[in-house]
C-alpha cells in the first residue's frame, strides 16, 4: 500500500489509537480515571460518591483485582484509588504513580467515604457516570462508549462539556468500518516499519513481560504453568502457554502495563503474544514479526469493531483468531489461506460468553489461541466450513460481518442474564 493510498494514514491512525499502555484490567482503570477526572474538576476530595454504570461494566469489574491497590476488588476500590492517587492525565496508566503511603489512604478513604452504586439502562453497553460530592460543591463525569471517551462534565451545575456520543461514532476516534481482510494484508506487507516500530516495540516489550511474570509468579488458576507442565516443548503450547499466563497474572494483581487491543488488555495479550512466541521459537527476523503483528493487530479491531467494546461475546475468540492469522502471515501464508483459517478460526467457538473480567480469562485465552491454529491447519490442508454452515458466509468479510451481528445485537439478552446471574 502506497503511503499516498488515504488508507495507509488511517491504518497508522487506527493502531495508534488502539495499541495504548494500560496497568491492570481495563473496566476498573476506566472507572479509576473517570473518579481521577472528577476530583480535579470537585478541586477536593469528596465524601460522598455516586457510579451509575451499565451492566457490563459492573460484570467486568466484580471478580478483577485493582492495581496499587493493596489486592482490592469492586468498583469502590476502583474510584477510591482513582480519587486519592488517580492522575487523569495518564489516562489508562492512571494508578501508576501510586505508592505505598497511597495505598494505605485509599483502604482509609473506603472505610469513611459513602459508596454508591447503581445500574445504568441507557442503551449503551460502555457507560458510566461518576458524581462526586463534598458539601455544596459537585462535579460530574460521564464516559460512554470507549474507556476514555468523555461525553459530559459538570461541576457545581455548570456544565462544561455535553457531547452526544455512539458506539458508531466515538469522539476523536478513527473511522475502523475502513478495515477489510484484503487491505490490512496490503497494508502490513508494504508498511514503512518506521511509522509502526515505536507503537509494535512496546507491545512487544510489555506484553512478554507480563508473559513471563505470569510464569514466574503464581497467579490465579496458573493456567499458562499447566499448560507448560502438560506439553513444555511444543511451539503451539508455548503459544497458548504463555498469553493465557500473561491473562493469569494481568487478572490477578499484577502491577505490569500491557499494550491493550480494542481496549482490552486480554485481548491486546492474545493477539501478540502467540505471535511473538512463533517468532522467537523458529527464529524468524525481526521485521517479519513486526509485520505479523501489525496484521494480527489490525485483524483482532476488524473483527471488534462491528461487536463494540463490551458485549456477551467473548473478546478472546476474536484475538485468538487475529493471533492465528498472525501467525499465518508469519510463516508466508497466501491471503486466500488467511482468510480461510479466520472463517474457520471463529466459526469454532463463536458461542463463547463473556461472563467477566477474571482469573478463567486466562482459560479462554488458551481455548481460542488453540482453536485459531486448528483453523489455520485446516486452511492449510484446503479445508474450510463452507458458505451456509452456522454463522459462515460467502467470503470473510461476511462472516465476520455475521459474528458481529450476532454478538451485538443476538447476545443482548444472553448479556442481561449473565450479568442478573453474576449480580445475585
Amino acid at each position: 500500500m502506497d503511503k499516498t493510498n488515504s488508507l495507509y494514514q488511517a491504518y497508522i491512525d487506527i493502531l495508534e489509537e488502539e495499541l495504548k499502555p494500560a496497568m491492570g484490567c481495563t473496566e476498573p482503570i476506566a472507572l479509576a480515571f473517570a473518579a481521577a477526572t472528577a476530583r480535579d474538576l470537585l478541586g477536593t476530595i469528596p465524601s460522598d460518591i455516586t457510579i451509575e454504570a451499565s451492566g457490563s461494566l459492573i460484570k467486568n469489574v466484580k471478580s478483577v483485582y485493582v492495581p496499587h491497590t493493596g489486592h482490592l476488588k469492586g468498583i469502590p476500590a476502583a474510584v477510591a484509588a482513582g480519587i486519592i492517587a488517580g492522575n487523569a492525565s495518564l489516562e489508562l496508566e492512571v494508578l501508576r504513580d501510586v505508592t505505598e503511603d497511597d495505598i494505605k489512604k485509599i483502604s482509609e478513604y473506603l472505610n469513611k467515604a459513602t459508596f454508591t452504586i447503581k445500574a445504568l439502562d441507557s442503551g449503551h453497553t460502555f457507560d458510566m457516570i461518576m458524581t462526586l460530592k463534598d458539601g455544596d460543591k459537585k462535579s460530574v463525569v460521564r464516559i460512554q462508549d470507549a474507556h476514555t471517551n468523555i461525553v459530559y462534565k459538570e461541576v457545581d451545575s455548570k456544565v462544561l462539556l455535553d457531547i452526544a456520543s455512539s458506539e458508531e461514532s466515538i469522539s476523536n476516534e478513527s473511522d475502523h468500518t475502513v478495515l477489510s481482510v484484503e487491505n490490512i494484508y496490503d497494508f502490513a506487507k508494504t508498511v514503512d516499519l518506521n511509522d509502526i516500530q515505536a507503537l509494535i516495540s512496546r507491545q512487544i516489550e510489555y506484553n512478554m513481560a507480563i508473559a513471563e511474570e505470569g510464569l514466574r509468579g503464581d497467579y490465579g488458576a496458573n493456567i499458562g504453568k499447566l499448560l507448560l507442565r502438560i506439553d513444555p516443548q511444543s511451539v503451539r503450547t508455548k503459544a497458548r502457554a504463555f498469553a493465557a499466563a500473561g491473562s493469569d497474572a494481568r487478572m490477578n494483581g499484577c502491577e505490569l502495563p500491557v499494550v491493550i487491543n480494542s481496549g482490552s488488555g486480554n485481548q491486546g495479550i492474545t493477539t501478540s503474544v502467540p505471535v511473538i512466541i512463533y517468532a522467537r521459537e523458529l527464529n524468524i527476523d525481526e521485521e517479519t514479526l513486526y509485520r505479523a503483528l501489525v496484521f494480527s493487530n489490525l485483524i483482532t479491531i476488524h473483527e471488534k469493531t462491528p461487536i463494540g467494546r463490551l458485549s456477551a461475546y467473548c473478546g478472546a475468540v476474536s484475538a485468538g483468531t487475529g493471533a492465528a492469522a498472525g501467525i499465518a502471515f508469519l510463516l508466508g501464508a497466501k491471503r486466500c489461506i488467511i482468510e480461510k483459517t479466520i472463517s474457520n478460526a471463529i466459526s469454532i467457538i463463536s458461542g463463547t460468553v463473556c461472563d467477566g473480567a477474571k482469573a478463567s480469562c486466562a482459560a479462554k485465552i488458551a481455548a481460542s489461541i488453540d482453536s485459531g491454529l486448528l483453523g489455520f491447519v485446516m486452511a492449510e490442508s484446503d479445508k474450510c466450513f463452507e458458505s451456509g454452515d452456522g454463522l459462515v458466509g460467502d467470503n470473510v468479510e461476511e462472516t465476520i460481518r455475521n459474528i458481529g451481528a450476532l454478538a451485538k445485537d443476538g447476545m443482548t439478552e444472553t448479556n442481561k442474564e449473565i450479568i442478573s446471574i453474576m449480580i445475585k
